[in-house]
C-alpha cells in the first residue's frame, strides 16, 4: 500500500475510542487523512485524538451517541466546522458489551430490551451517520463509506442474535447507498471482520476459546487491529476506486471452509490418510 494515500482527505472513524476503531483511526491518520475520533466515551476520543496529534498527524475528538439524530448531526457539522469537508465514514460503532452479551442471547430467551438496543446503536447508528455525511460528500461528488460487519452477520451462531441481525442488515444497507450515490461519486462497502482483538481482549477470552477459533483459521493466527485498519485505509482510499456495493471478507479465512474441516483434519491425521 502507498504511503500518504488520504492527503487533503477527512475520515469519520465511530467508536473510535478504543480497539479496532482506535487502531482505523491511526492508520488513517498515517496516510495523511485527518480523522475524527467519534465515540460516546469522550476521555477516551481524547486520548486517541492526542496521541495522533503527537505523532504530527491531525485528529480531534467527538462525542456522540450515535443512536441519536441529533448528536450525530452535531458531529458531522463539528467535523465539517474544523476540518471542512467529509471523504471518509468508517461506521464501527456497535455495542458488544458483556452487559449486553448476556441479554442478547437465542431468540427463545431473548430480551427484547438488548434486542432493540442493538438495532439502535448497530443498525439505526449506521444509517444515521450515513445520512449526514452522504449530504456532505455529495458536496463534492466523491465519498467512501465503509460498514464495520462481523461473520455473526452471515453465519448462525448459538447466541447473540440481535447483534447478528444488525450486522447483516448493515450489508443491505451498504449495498443501497451504493446503488442510490454511486453514479454521484460515492462508493459504499461492508468489512466483514474476523477475529482480530486488541491486545487486552485476549485476556478475556478463555484459551481453549481462541485455540478452537485458531484452529478454524486458514493462517497462522487469528488476526490484528492492524490488519483491520490497513484493510479500511483500502476501502478509504482511491486504491479501491473500483470496489463498491459488496462485502469484503477479513477473517483468515475462517468464513470460506467447511464446518467439518477441523474435524475432518485430526481425523485424517490419526488415520495417516494423506487427503488433508
Amino acid at each position: 500500500m502507498s504511503e500518504r494515500k488520504l492527503d487533503g482527505r477527512v475520515a469519520i472513524v465511530t467508536g473510535a475510542a478504543g480497539g479496532l476503531g482506535a487502531e482505523s483511526a491511526r492508520v488513517l491518520a498515517m496516510h495523511g487523512a485527518s480523522v475524527a475520533i467519534t465515540d460516546i466515551d469522550l476521555d477516551g476520543a481524547r486520548e486517541v485524538a492526542a496521541e495522533i496529534e503527537s505523532g504530527g498527524g491531525r485528529a480531534f475528538a467527538v462525542q456522540a451517541d450515535v443512536s441519536s439524530e441529533g448528536d450525530v448531526a452535531a458531529m458531522v457539522a463539528a467535523v465539517v466546522d474544523r476540518f471542512g469537508r467529509v471523504d471518509v465514514l468508517y461506521s464501527n460503532a456497535a455495542i458488544l458489551s458483556v452487559e449486553q452479551r448476556q441479554r442478547d442471547r437465542d431468540v427463545a430467551n431473548m430480551d427484547v430490551e438488548a434486542w432493540d438496543r442493538a438495532m439502535a446503536v448497530n443498525l439505526r447508528g449506521a444509517m444515521l451517520c450515513a445520512k449526514y455525511a452522504i449530504r456532505e460528500m455529495l458536496k463534492q461528488k466523491k465519498g467512501s463509506l465503509i460498514f464495520a460487519t462481523s461473520g455473526l452477520g452471515a453465519q448462525g451462531d448459538l447466541s447473540l442474535s440481535a447483534y447478528a441481525a444488525s450486522k447483516a442488515a448493515l450489508m443491505m444497507l451498504s449495498k443501497s447507498i451504493a446503488t442510490q450515490y454511486g453514479k454521484e461519486g460515492i462508493r459504499s462497502n461492508a468489512l466483514q471482520i474476523g477475529l482480530a482483538p486488541a491486545e487486552n481482549a485476549h485476556g478475556s477470552m478463555p484459551p481453549a476459546v481462541i485455540q478452537i477459533l485458531r484452529d478454524n483459521h486458514l493462517t497462522p493466527d487469528v488476526g490484528s487491529p492492524r490488519q483491520i485498519a490497513d484493510v479500511v485505509a483500502f476501502l478509504a482510499s482511491d486504491e479501491s476506486s473500483f470496489v463498491t456495493g459488496t462485502t469484503l471478507v477479513a477473517d483468515g479465512g475462517f468464513s470460506c471452509h467447511t464446518p467439518s474441516l477441523v474435524a475432518m483434519k485430526a481425523l485424517f491425521a490419526q488415520t495417516g490418510a494423506k487427503g488433508m
